[in-house]
């Protein structure tokens, strides 16, 4: 596998490192967690609690393991072994004045994440480490490649640059359901939950309905919304929130649901190859994945403050994103397509209005940056290959 730079990530974690004695690299399972750390801190002791000679360095007695540590540590896998939160605690008090003391890194969002702030409130920061990005992989890929294989560095730099890898997707499913989830205390029902992952894929880019995915897979709502629970807590989906604001209009209450890579999208709707993908009926919904994954992870590493949302009511205006920071909105309509038409806008000038969105954007798959009306601008996708996603916040 070749080895990328991340310097966005890299910028970003030393800043945290500087201010916290603790900082926590979070991420889906193989997104490069490991390699970014090792070669971003080649000083740092590296221990991984999945191999059981660190795991039982760290269980007996950790307090004295870590007070025995002449310099600074990484501890992968973090999450399997929650007691040692506490004693980093303790430690941390005892010499607050070094930061940058203790790198953890870890797979299961929401749940570690919750046990790490708990433990450590104030000492620590958390960095949430994407599958590759669009500006990280243009030197060594194409766009094609990066939006049918996805970022994860194993699926997009090895096998075939024009069909996804199989058979890495088929490996990481099964691992992850078969493996990482029970070693984290989750029991799930290995044919249901993907039998659910699957259905998953029929409202990729829509309102999610949990009461119509249960009905289908003969499970309860509750079964459905665990389910769902842990694959976003474990960075494989991601629930986008609709925008709620004192309109005279109905609105969409429900979530968007996306699965923020879309090579392991690709692997569950069997699209193996580029063409496949272009004649699609699914190229829509991919491509408006793709994006919103794209630009999140790079506002989040930017800028801070804004907030996602999607805005969707009930007689059919919409916009696929917005972004929102205080009275500040900007609006964010994708289509896959080469360019968009004056005609196609109609909904998404009415909700500029409606909302009083400052700015909008059509992203594209154009190549092309040009004006379509005095408040929004169409953006093509290969127009940031030239000029990195730009800030459009």
């Amino acid at each position: 596998m070749e080895l990328l730079d991340r310097p966005a990530y890299m910028t970003r974690a030393r800043e945290m490192l500087a201010i916290f004695p603790v900082l926590a690299i979070l991420g889906p399972r193989q997104c490069g967690k490991t390699t970014f750390a090792k070669n971003g801190f080649p000083d740092y002791e590296y221990l991984d609690l999945e191999l059981p000679s660190g795991f039982q360095k760290l269980e007996s007695d950790p307090e004295l393991f870590l007070k025995s540590r002449m310099g600074p540590l990484i501890i992968d896998e973090a999450q399997r072994l929650p007691a040692l939160f506490p004693v980093l605690r303790a430690l941390v008090d005892s010499d607050r004045k070094r930061n940058g003391q203790i790198i953890l890194l870890g797979s299961a969002s929401f749940s570690l994440q919750k046990q790490l702030s708990e433990s450590l409130s104030g000492r620590i920061g958390f960095l949430d480490l994407s599958p590759l990005l669009l500006p990280e992989i243009v030197s060594h890929r194409s766009f094609d490649s990066h939006w049918l294989k996805g970022g994860y560095p194993d699926a997009l730099l090895s096998g075939t640059t024009d069909a996804i890898h199989f058979d890495w997707f088929e490996s990481y499913t099964r691992t992850l359901i078969e493996r990482d989830l029970p070693a984290l205390g989750i029991d799930v029902n290995p044919i249901q939950f993907r039998r659910l992952w699957t259905m998953c894929t029929h409202f990729h880019a829509n309102i999610l309905n949990m009461n119509k995915i249960a009905s289908s897979l003969g499970v309860s709502p509750h079964s459905v919304r665990r389910y769902i629970d842990i694959l976003e807590q474990t960075f494989i989906f991601r629930r986008l929130a609709p925008y709620h604001a004192n309109l005279k209009k109905r609105l969409v209450k429900s979530p968007k649901l996306y699965f923020r890579d879309t090579g392991l999208y690709h692997y569950f709707i069997r699209t193996m190859c580029h063409d496949d993908l272009i004649t699609s009926p699914n190229r829509g919904n991919s491509f408006e994945g793709y994006v919103v994954e794209q630009i999140l992870q790079m506002q989040g590493l930017s800028q801070n403050g804004w907030e996602p949302f999607f805005f969707r009511t009930s007689d059919g205006i919409e916009v696929d994103l917005l972004l929102v920071r205080g009275e500040s909105i900007i609006a964010l309509e994708i289509k896959s397509a080469l360019s968009c038409r004056r005609s196609e806008l109609e909904s998404l000038k009415k909700a500029i209005s409606l909302i009083g969105a400052t700015k909008g954007y059509v992203i594209t798959l154009g190549d092309d940056r040009y004006p379509l009306s005095d408040r929004v601008e169409a953006l093509g996708i290969h127009r940031w290959i030239e000029e990195g996603i730009p800030p459009l916040w």
